[in-house]
């Protein structure tokens, strides 16, 4: 009967501990990479990294920082651990052809528009930066490459829900009328929805698998910034696809049309 209380967490570490298929033989390498393994379900805090991976919690929490500390895992404003910008440019090095080829889009996007440009995809209820060209000077919207952004707002967000076939997000602000007509326009816009000040345009890569975007300051975005930016975040979006060897989705894709 002693045993009993430990029934739960003995559970949850059942679950989760086939992270890893395979094993080095080298003990700290195989857990740091049960580690990595465990955060592509999203962020995690310490506690749920311990449920993950089946580690001692004190094991967990050193491997996570020394990753941290390559990084290789990154933290949120809310202190959880996330795949780092490390692994993002590993990815390009090791054949990501969607990020190899994202580093000329962007910067001819945020030419053609003179706003900053991002490549976003989504990590479980969140989205992350993976790639970006900054404008070089001026007031301008700066999202670092690995940065977690929220799933409420933004219109990469809507993007990456209207066309995600992964777990809805809970409490999601953007309904199904939403969703329909980003689908439907291939593009969505927001104005100070992620900031104040801030607007943004986006469209889907590969058929939601990424959403690239500009976003800047409303007072030269203006109040439909869809009306400026969407024909070219489009054309950035299908030459992504295009690089990638991909086919273009089947979903309508809008023109120019008020945000």
């Amino acid at each position: 009967m002693a045993c009993l209380p430990c029934l739960p967490s003995r559970l949850v570490r059942c679950k989760y501990r086939p992270v890893v298929d395979a094993t080095s033989g080298v003990g700290v390498l195989d857990r740091a990479v049960a580690i990595l393994a465990a955060l592509e379900a999203g962020p995690a805090s310490l506690a749920d990294l311990v449920a993950r991976t089946g580690l001692a919690r004190p094991t967990t929490y050193r491997l996570a920082v020394a990753l941290e500390a390559h990084r290789l895992v990154a933290r949120d404003a809310d202190g959880r651990f996330g795949i780092g910008p490390r692994c993002g440019q590993l990815a390009v090095a090791a054949g990501d052809e969607l990020l190899r080829r994202s580093g000329p889009v962007l910067a001819a996007l945020r030419d053609q528009t003179g706003e900053s440009a991002q490549l976003y995809r989504r990590e479980g209820q969140e989205r992350r930066c993976v790639a970006a060209a900054e404008r070089a000077a001026g007031l301008r919207d700066t999202v670092p490459v690995g940065a977690l952004l929220p799933l409420t707002a933004g219109s990469a967000a809507q993007v990456l829900l209207a066309w995600s076939s992964a777990e809805p997000l809970r409490g999601s602000a953007f309904g199904v009328r939403i969703l329909s007509d980003v689908r439907r326009k291939g593009w969505a816009a927001s104005v100070a929805e992620r900031e104040s000040g801030v607007a943004s345009v986006s469209a889907p890569v590969r058929d939601g698998d990424a959403a690239v975007s500009v976003s800047g300051p409303v007072d030269r975005l203006t109040r439909s910034p869809g009306r400026l930016h969407a024909a070219a975040v489009l054309a950035a979006a299908a030459e992504l696809e295009h690089a990638d060897g991909g086919l273009a989705p089947p979903h309508p894709r809008g023109q120019r049309r008020s945000a």
